[in-house]
Parts: C-alpha cells; structure tokens; sequence
C-alpha cells in the first residue's frame, strides 16, 4: 500500500458517520494531532461536528491516511467502497458485525473493525476522546488484507489508548453474540418485563429497582438504531445463542421448581467464578515492553496468522509494524508487546515455523 502523505502538515484522516463514534474517532484523533475530515448524511451534523470542535473540515478527504466507516452496519459497505476508490489511504470501519461487511467489501485495503466500546449517551453531543481508552477494538484481517493497511490502523487506534485484538471476522461475529448482542436484547427483553409489572403495580416496582437490576439492565439504554442492522446481519450466531440462554434459562427454572438448593448454589457458584476471573478493563498502558522481531516470507495471509496468533494467546501488542525486502523475497513484521507475555508469543510463533528474535526496545 502506498499510503497518501502531506508534506510538512499534519497526517490525515476521515471520518464517516458522525455519531457517538464517529464523533469519539474524531475528537481522540484531533487530541493525537492529525487533521480530520467528516462528513454525515446529515448536513446540519456536520456543520455541529464542525461548532464543537469534532473535525477540522467539512466533507471527505481523498488523501487521508486511514478513514474510519461510522456509519450503521447497513450502510457500510457502500461506504467503504467509495472511500477505497477515492483514495489510496486504508480504510477501517466500526461496526458491530463482520464476515459479511468484510466478504463484501473484498479489498486489500480495507481492515474490518470494532470498538468494544460505547456510551448511554446519544449521538455526537455524546462523543468523547477518551471513549477508547482501555477498550478492545477489534480488526479483522484476512489472507488478501495488505499488511501496510493493517499496520497503519493497528498503530492508529493503539495510538488512541484502544487495545487492538486481531481475529477472524466469523469468529468475531460468534464471539459478539456471547458478550455483546445477546446480552443486549436479554437487558431489552428484561426491562420490558419489569415494565409491564410496573403498570401493574402502578409505578412502585421501578422506583424500588436498584443495584443488581440496574446493572443488569444499563445496556438497554443505548441507541436502540443500530440494532435492526445488527440483528439481521448477525441473526444465525445471535440466535444461537439465545437458544443456549433459554436451554439455561429453562433448567434454572426447573431447579427452582423442584426446590434444589444444591444444585442452585453450584451454578450461582460457577457463575460466580467466571465472573471473577473476567480480565478488569485497564487505563494502565504497559511500560515493561520488549520487540518481537518476526521475518516473514511475502506471502498473503501472513499478517493475519501472525496477529489472530498474538490475540489468541492473550498477549496485547502496543504497536505494529511491517517492512519488505524485495531482495530476498521476506518482510519482517515488528511487534512491540508486554515482557511477561513475549516468552509464549515467541514459542508459539517458532512452533508455527517462525523464527522470531525478542529484544529491548531502545
């Protein structure tokens, strides 16, 4: 990829879609000191994109570095497709579903993506710089993705404080089902049961819910738009997942029925456990950081296998980068990650057949 330079200026970026996210994309990317273009289908967004400070001009920029899709899952692809014939920068989006937003758009350049991450507030009055981070944000690279288009927006976004993990768009979409899109319509379907009870009850049982309930039921707040899209891009892992919450569901209702306590206090227990053991989201950036030096044949694929691997063993990589060689037909990728963590990164990656050298950085 040749990426689209400005000679003494600030780098650039774009942005579609000026929403929550987009606005967050926006204001987080000022902050790092880039020059950022936005556009909305909503003209009078834009020109209140402009008003707080969100973008630096109006419209699209065919000679942004990386432009960010922030658009609803439906609108996506379209999206991507112009921005990619516009310029020769890399292309990302934000959306919440995957495989079929990255099989459509089918194109080197283009890095499926999604921040884990989001707000009860609404829209681009909600936006906010440091929404990311801390946060996962997931890429989705595939065997056609340019490994220069990846390393940028991987840099990109862990210049944001977001915590890049590499996986597969199949995978992604099964993985959001679990922790994303389920529990959301769990949080709706749950809120609409204490709301009838509540027109029953004549309003006391929603002033007496606190503390577990509404935990529970604080998703249920967000933006209901971007759901329709969600769902129906997402339905087959999404209602699979329902279909095991309701198996649940069902033998839960069964051990209350027949009075088992024991059998009640294990799987409180177990859930208990994992909830546990669920990593805390950190604001805390690793300062104990090594090189991983990984030479790589010129091969597609390469960049994807070398990152899902990363990501699969838990190890976060602050940084990115790739270089070729042309004279000996290899390139060689570059990642900064934790000390703790590089050990089994590189005996994972020598099991595969690489042959990675860790060093100090500096």
């Amino acid at each position: 990829m040749t990426s689209p330079t400005s000679a003494g200026g600030p780098r650039r970026a774009g942005i579609v879609g000026l929403g929550l996210i987009g606005g967050s994309i926006g204001l987080a990317m000022r902050r790092a000191g880039w020059f950022v273009t936005g556009a909305d289908l909503d003209e009078a967004t834009t020109r209140r994109a402009l008003e707080l400070g969100v973008i630096d001009a109006g419209g699209t920029d065919d000679q942004a570095e990386v432009t960010f899709i922030a658009t609803p899952v439906g609108a996506v692809v379209d999206a991507a497709r112009v921005a990619l014939t516009a310029g020769s920068g890399a292309v990302t989006d934000v959306g919440g579903v995957k495989a079929g937003v990255v099989a459509a758009v089918d194109h080197p350049r283009f890095i499926g993506g999604h921040p884990m991450a989001g707000s009860e507030l609404d829209g681009l009055d909600g936006a906010d710089a440091d929404l990311f981070i801390g946060a996962a944000w997931v890429l989705t690279p595939t065997e056609t993705t340019d490994p220069d288009a990846f390393a940028l927006v991987h840099g990109t976004i862990a210049a944001l404080g977001a915590e890049v993990v590499a996986i597969e768009p199949d995978r992604h979409d099964a993985i959001v089902a679990v922790v994303s899109h389920v529990p959301h319509l769990t949080a709706a379907a749950l809120m609409g049961v204490a709301s009838n009870h509540a027109e029953e009850e004549q309003g006391p049982l929603l002033r007496l819910a606190a503390g577990g309930f509404r935990d529970m039921t604080r998703i249920s707040a967000g933006h209901p738009g971007i759901w329709p899209d969600v769902c129906a891009d997402n339905a087959e892992a999404i209602t699979t997942v329902l279909d095991e919450l309701l198996a649940e569901l069902h033998h839960l209702r069964d051990i209350v029925v027949g009075r088992q306590r024991a059998e009640l206090v294990d799987i409180l227990e177990r859930a208990r456990e994992a909830r546990l053991a669920l990593p805390a989201r950190s604001r805390k950036r690793a300062t104990d950081v090594v090189e991983v030096r990984i030479p790589v044949p010129n091969r597609p694929g390469v960049i994807a296998d070398v990152a899902t691997l990363a990501s699969e063993l838990g190890v976060n990589v602050e940084s990115l980068e790739t270089a070729d060689s042309t004279e000996y037909e290899r390139g060689l990728i570059v990642m900064v990650v934790d000390a703790q963590a590089s050990g089994r990164l590189r005996d994972a990656l020598t099991a595969k057949g690489y042959h990675p050298l860790v060093r100090s950085v500096g």
